[in-house]
This record gives C-alpha cells, structure tokens and sequence, in this order.
C-alpha cells in the first residue's frame, strides 16, 4: 500500500511540473501566436475587401466592353459584309454605323495605394506599373 501512495505521489509531482511548464513555458508562446494570427487575420480581411472590389471594378468594366460592343459593333465590316452575302437577314438589312462616341476611362483604383509595402520591393519600371494599374 506504501508502494501504490508513493507511486501516486511521483505520479502527482509529475503532473504539477508539466502543468507549471506549461504554464511558464508554452502559454506565453500561445498568447505570442495568438496576438501573430489576428494580425494574420487582419490582413486576409483586407485582402477579401480588396478582392470584392475588384471584382466590382471587374463586372463594371466588363458592362463597359459589351455597351462598347453593342454600339461599335464587334465583327468588322468586311465579315459583315460575308455575313450578309450568306443571306442571313439580320445581316443584310444592317444600317451602316454612326460615327463612334468618344471613349472616356473610368476612375480606376490603383494596387499600390491598396499595398504600399509592395511598392519599394519591386523595381519600379515604366511596363510594371501600367500592367499593374487595373
């Protein structure tokens, strides 16, 4: 019985010096951790924000392109012309085009106003930038 009370009590000795290392040793690596991913998490929120407006910019420019489509005609006239000769009738009776409206560019966003750090990482060249400008 003496045997089994002082196994016991070695067993409760270890349990204590795991619980205080715990305590003085892995908590604060934790906390440490913890304090790390919500900056993490921070960022993954900025970036579904900027991601969602993109795709806003997206969908509003691309609403653009088919207008443009629709009042500067995709096909040429030289296929429309094939076209025609075929006999389709929505062909044929095409009355010719008036003269385009001028294009005028909407405000875009810039990537870098939404990522600064990324700007003086990169060598900045005049091609970078315009294929980064969206």
């Amino acid at each position: 019985m003496l045997l089994r009370l002082e196994e016991f009590c070695s067993l409760t000795d270890m349990i204590r010096s795991d619980t205080s290392q715990i305590l003085e040793e892995n908590i604060p690596l934790l906390k440490a951790k913890v304090t790390e991913m919500r900056g993490i998490y921070a960022k993954v929120d900025q970036l579904e924000a900027f991601v969602k407006m993109v795709g806003h910019h997206v969908s509003f420019l691309e609403a653009h392109v088919l207008q443009a489509e629709r009042d500067h005609g995709a096909f040429s006239q030289a296929l429309r012309r094939w076209l025609g000769s075929s006999g389709l009738p929505s062909f044929r009776n095409k009355s010719s085009t008036p003269a385009p409206l001028p294009f005028e560019l909407p405000a875009l966003y810039r990537t870098e106003d939404y990522f600064p750090g990324d700007a003086g990482d990169a060598p900045r060249t005049p091609s970078r930038r315009r294929h980064r400008r969206v």
